[in-house]
């Protein structure tokens, strides 16, 4: 009988044995970091026994990992409130969380890469991204859930953990523990803290806390409502809402029942008790991925299942995680406890140009800033770009990679952008310096625009949602599979990337919103144009900031002095800068990184994550019975042929600037072919 690698493990530790580790080189046990890996569940092979071109079969472990930061140790020190968590007897600070790995059975078909996906609100999203997958959630177990396999077929090692102590629990979410902060007495830690509540339907009925609130005196907290974002707050009278229980965990409008308006932004200032240290979320992030690189066991004697198999580590995200990944980066921690670097590379999908509320005390890692929400949060300030520069507005001197630059443990990084972070959360600031100029690159960064995209794509097109126009459908999957490719052979390889593509101040095309004229945004018939975007704005949170701890909550604003600028459009309303997919290149619509809400009518605030798709008309006439000034489909493409030529071009021109795989740049061609388009 075949006997995978984890289940020989596995019978090996029951037996009280200690196998012999893959790896040839023996690392010491250090303090701190991972000090036991308990593996409960192994699935071998899984994905129903799916084999993988060359690679094969893989295998599944699930268990939890145990950790502890020496509170002494300055690598870590920069974490809220650590000195205030409980210790262990060795003067330790504990946490604990999920780990899950899938790997090949077959270690030699192994590409000794161990891809590491910083989960999003514990969800696995990297499936979704580079396997187009549309089934498997947290837990891919299925043949159809691997999606088209394109990660196992590269023979990678697959790697997800807990980091966010607020992600909601449940449906196979990854989790951590973190402890408590208290005072030096004992007692609980208090502090102003704000929830807020946006509101997209008719149901509503409770909001919910991160925190408990610290008494149940209602004199000692506010609930105030708005539309827009720039409305001011109106109070809810202190006999309109109630706390739903002894708890002190969600707060609901009186009577009981009684649903929040929808379109409305409510908002909740109180006092909250007991502060979790959710700055460790970065030490298991540090800890995991040297762990499974480094070592051969545990600190309790226990092998490392993959030691000796990785050779480069990666990380992987989408959206919030990313943020998670600017702060690490800012904070230090690429630099393990014993002074090595920890990922080589780290592949960020629409993280923007934010960091993330995270290391702070009463910290909500969940939230994001978009125009119309989360704008109170801590989020958006500086530093936001890579590289050092004097902030003119805070007269700060700082930069995202200044220490890991200064140990030299800086990873090659690729960050791309759909066009939404420009209008929902102003992160031209990302790629400018102090007095609005463009940044050249540093060495280890490039960065990629993936032109016309929203945030959130994949949704049907046929759809508005909570949005006045239907959606934007587009992903980025293809471009992502390729730029993985290239971070790969630039950090194993040394080989050159390809070059940045973003929109710039140099050849104007970075621009301000306004007027629509400025973008280049056709006024297209039954399409509301704002300009409204994500101003760039900054806060006073109260004079113990700089610590993580927020004083001042809501916090005063000070002024928008940062500028906020977007891609300028084509004639159609497809951005010229970037990557631009074949669907943009040969469009037979006009996407949008921005679309506005429905909600109420005429607020025409930020529709969030989504852009928006408004098709071409299909002939002349019709196009002009409208009023539209686009060019219609069949005055684009007279014929099939001409559709496409124009689509092959596109696919193509990415395939030579290492933008598209072979395999992708097929499956637009036959797409294109497949259509009616011309016929």
């Amino acid at each position: 009988m075949l006997r995978s690698p984890v289940l020989s493990l596995l019978l090996a530790l029951m037996m009280g044995v200690t196998p012999v580790a893959r790896a040839s080189q023996p690392q010491p046990v250090l303090a701190g970091g991972i000090t036991r890996l308990d593996i409960s569940r192994v699935e071998s092979p899984t994905f129903e026994g799916r084999s993988f071109g060359t690679v094969g079969q893989y295998e599944k472990l699930v268990g939890r990992a145990f950790g502890e930061v020496d509170p002494k140790d300055p690598r870590n020190g920069v974490i809220v409130d650590l000195n205030l968590a409980p210790t262990n007897a060795n003067g330790m600070v504990e946490y604990s969380t999920d780990v899950y790995v899938l790997r090949p059975i077959d270690p030699t078909q192994s590409n000794r890469r161990l891809f590491f996906e910083i989960n999003n609100r514990g969800n696995n999203l990297s499936f979704g991204q580079l396997n187009d997958a549309l089934t498997g959630g947290n837990d891919p177990t299925a043949a159809d859930d691997a999606g088209n396999g394109y990660l196992m077929e590269q023979g990678y090692t697959i790697l997800l953990g807990g980091w966010d102590p607020t992600a909601p629990s449940g449906a196979g979410r990854l989790t951590i523990s973190v402890p408590v902060a208290r005072n030096p007495d004992g007692s609980s830690i208090t502090g102003p803290a704000l929830e807020e509540l946006v509101v997209d339907d008719t149901t509503t009925t409770m909001l919910p806390l991160t925190y408990a609130a610290a008494t149940a005196d209602k004199s000692q907290a506010t609930l105030t409502a708005r539309v827009r974002y720039e409305d001011p707050p109106v109070a809810v009278p202190v006999d309109g809402w109630e706390y739903t229980d002894d708890t002190l965990k969600a707060v609901r409008l009186t009577p009981a029942g009684t649903p929040f308006q929808q379109g409305n932004l409510y908002e909740f200032t109180y006092t909250a008790r007991d502060p979790l240290v959710v700055g460790l979320g970065f030490a298991a992030i540090r800890d995991l991925a040297t762990f499974f690189h480094r070592s051969t066991r545990d600190g309790e004697g226990n092998p490392n299942p993959l030691a000796g198999d990785v050779q480069y580590v990666y990380s992987f995200c989408v959206s919030q995680p990313c943020r998670t990944m600017h702060d690490y980066l800012t904070l230090g921690f690429n630099q393990d406890e014993a002074g090595q670097r920890v990922f080589d590379g780290i592949l960020n999908w629409i993280g923007g140009g934010d960091g993330i509320f995270m290391n702070y005390r009463f910290a909500q890692p969940g939230r994001t800033h978009r125009q119309h929400i989360a704008r109170w949060y801590p989020e958006y300030q500086f530093p936001f770009a890579n590289q050092v520069i004097l902030d003119p507005v805070t007269g700060k001197t700082d930069g995202r990679l200044r220490r890991c630059a200064d140990t030299n443990t800086c990873p090659q990084i690729v960050e791309v952008n759909s066009e939404n972070e420009y209008w929902a959360k102003a992160m031209a600031v990302f790629q400018l310096d102090g007095d609005g100029n463009d940044l050249a690159d540093p060495a280890n960064v490039r960065y990629f625009l993936m032109s016309s995209l929203p945030h959130g794509g994949g949704v049907p097109s046929t759809g508005p949602g909570i949005c006045q126009q239907a959606r934007n459908p587009l992903v980025a999957n293809p471009v992502l599979r390729a730029l993985l490719v290239d971070l790969d052979q630039w950090a194993s390889a040394a080989a050159d990337p390809p070059a940045s593509k973003l929109p710039r101040i140099a050849d104007g095309t970075l621009v301000r919103p306004m007027p629509q004229e400025a973008v280049g945004f056709p006024t297209i018939p039954g399409v509301i144009y704002n300009g409204r975007n994500h101003t760039g704005d900054l806060f006073d949170f109260g004079p113990q900031f700089d610590k993580g701890i927020l004083s001042i909550v809501p916090p005063k604003v000070l002024g928008t002095p940062y500028p906020n600028l977007v891609p300028k459009t084509d004639i159609d309303g497809n951005d010229i800068a970037g990557v631009r997919l074949p669907d943009v290149a040969a469009p037979l619509a006009t996407y949008t990184g921005w679309n506005l809400r429905a909600v109420p009518p005429g607020a025409n605030d930020g529709c969030d994550a989504a852009g928006m798709k408004v098709d071409f008309a299909q002939t002349r006439a019709e196009r002009l019975s409208r009023g539209d000034p686009r060019l219609s489909i069949e005055e684009r493409y007279p014929t099939h042929e001409n559709y496409v030529n124009a689509v092959t071009r596109a696919a193509e021109e990415l395939r030579a600037q290492r933008l598209l795989l072979d395999q992708d740049v097929e499956r637009y061609i036959q797409s294109a072919e497949a259509s009616a388009i011309g016929r």
